[in-house]
């Protein structure tokens, strides 16, 4: 993959995901005043069951196909390319069913004795039919990202978000009449619609895309055994990783009653913490994301071919930009945290959270690239090992902390379990790739500017609003984008960015 195709499908699947991001966190507004605290936490529940079925059904079998057709791309066989797209499909499809069944009758036992909330058992129910369609909409999307043509998954992200929204927004104003348990089903009932759509889309892309084979020698008769030897050890890994997540999620609410409160208190910290404040804290990853995306075949890829120069430079750069947007993430929430939470939510405590959590942004971004290139070099089984040990550290601590310090025990043990991660991806990517990591370009320089940058404009931010009458969430915003603009100012005028960086010479 070349250094223009990475930063261009890079760049498609950004503004699709900032669009995306930006849309969803109107919705997240329009959520939290439609359901409250409480019922967001319930439907917040949902989302671990969610995830383990996903990777069990699409996110493993996704991964191998991006990886095969890459590789099958790159010999210009392209008939081979469609042969790995309808097995992973005809694997989806086929687990995908076979779940919806199970969580569609075991949603009453599964509510009650897992999520150890009965209100949850009708949204479950509501969510086991999406799950085919999700499949095969993965299965596309994995089939483009091998191909580097990011445009198609980029639109289908926005298909799906904006058919989701419009449908909730536009039935719960409709059906809701103020009843919460309604509006929570009506939410789910956008998940399905919105993925029903994005799936039409992906599929009328298919029927009208031309290609010409230009290889017909290299034909294989089947790629049952190579995508299931790409994606078994995957989704085994991440349904182990989702377990664990799942396991957390549903642990807050029980270690916060521990704490002192009271259900509908620990329902309603746990909603504010995924309803509001990680939403804020996950936009700006949205680029670091669709770098990860995309390096994985460009990885593997440039394996296939033994250019270890591309690797090296291709994983450097990468890293250095994942740092510097992270960095500059974290200073921002740092010191806006508390007034975009109040701005936004009117909720003290989705700032104040948001506040602790915007010291994850560096590590958080950097791991999801380095975890990226480990899987691009076929080691995801180490990945796996790194998450796991991270993972069991925070539900050690959270199990330690959160009874003892409520919701800021949990935050300081996922500061903690995401270093550990972080580092420990980074040691086995430097063990295979040494690349050079330029500390003062990269952490040094952007950290003392957004530092800087970051505290001067908290003060230009309240003057603003103690003087005049302004709208605080589009001051918080102007202050960000003129901060975000000289803060690559100052990084470029010091060669911390540099022009070209993407060029392999």
């Amino acid at each position: 993959m070349s250094r223009n195709t990475i930063i261009k499908g890079t760049l498609i699947l950004t503004i699709a995901g900032l669009l995306t991001r930006i849309i969803g966190f109107f919705y997240k507004i329009f959520l939290s005043n439609a359901l409250g605290a409480e019922m967001l936490g319930v439907y917040s529940l949902i989302f671990p069951i969610y995830g383990i079925c996903f990777t069990l059904y699409a996110s493993g079998i996704q991964t191998g196909i991006s990886k095969l057709v890459a590789e099958e791309y790159g010999k210009d066989n392209l008939k081979n390319a469609k042969k790995i797209l309808r097995t992973g499909l005809i694997a989806s499809v086929s687990i995908a069913f076979c779940l919806s069944i199970i969580i569609y009758f075991g949603s009453d036992f599964i509510a009650a004795n897992y999520l150890m909330e009965k209100k949850s058992a009708a949204s479950l129910r509501i969510l086991s039919y999406v799950f085919p369609f999700c499949g095969i909409t993965a299965c596309i999307n994995g089939y483009y990202y091998g191909k580097k043509k990011a445009l198609i998954p980029a639109s289908t992200q926005l298909v799906e978000q904006i058919v989701r929204v419009a449908f909730v927004y536009v039935f719960a104003l409709l059906f809701g009449e103020g009843n919460l348990s309604i509006t929570c089903e009506l939410a789910v009932w956008g998940i399905v619609l919105g993925e029903i759509a994005s799936n039409i889309f992906n599929i009328l892309s298919l029927k009208f895309q031309k290609e010409t084979n230009t290889n017909k020698d290299k034909e294989r008769v089947s790629f049952g055994k190579p995508l299931a030897k790409l994606s078994f050890p995957l989704s085994m890994n991440r349904v182990l990783i989702s377990v664990l997540h799942s396991v957390e999620a549903v642990m807050i609410p029980a270690m916060l009653r521990r704490s002192g409160l009271t259900n509908t208190e620990a329902l309603s910290a746990f909603g504010i913490l995924n309803g509001m404040s990680l939403p804020f804290l996950l936009f700006p990853s949205t680029i670091t994301n669709s770098l990860s995306v995309l390096l994985l075949p460009a990885i593997s890829e440039a394996k296939a071919k033994e250019n270890n120069k591309v690797i090296t430079h291709t994983v450097s750069v990468s890293l250095k930009y994942c740092l510097i947007l992270g960095i500059f993430s974290a200073g921002f929430f740092i010191y806006f945290g508390e007034p975009l939470g109040m701005s936004v939510f009117h909720v003290k405590e989705a700032g104040t959270y948001l506040c602790i959590l915007g010291w994850l942004c560096p590590f958080l971004y950097a791991a999801t690239t380095l975890s990226s290139v480990i899987n691009g070099l076929g080691k995801a089984n180490l990945t796996f090992i790194n998450s796991v040990i991270g993972m069991s550290i925070r539900i050690g601590l959270l199990v330690f902390m959160v009874p003892r310090s409520g919701m800021y025990g949990y935050l300081i043990s996922l500061l903690i379990s995401q270093l550990i991660i972080t580092g420990l991806d980074f040691i086995i990517v430097y063990k295979y790739i040494p690349f050079p990591l330029d500390a003062v370009n990269s952490v040094l320089k952007p950290g003392i500017t957004a530092w800087l940058g970051c505290s001067f404009f908290l003060r230009v931010y309240e003057f603003i609003i103690a003087t005049f009458n302004l709208n605080k969430t589009l001051v918080i915003l102007a202050c960000c984008l003129v901060l975000g603009v000289i803060y690559i100012y100052i990084l470029k005028a010091f060669d911390a960015i540099k022009r070209g960086e993407w060029h392999i010479k």
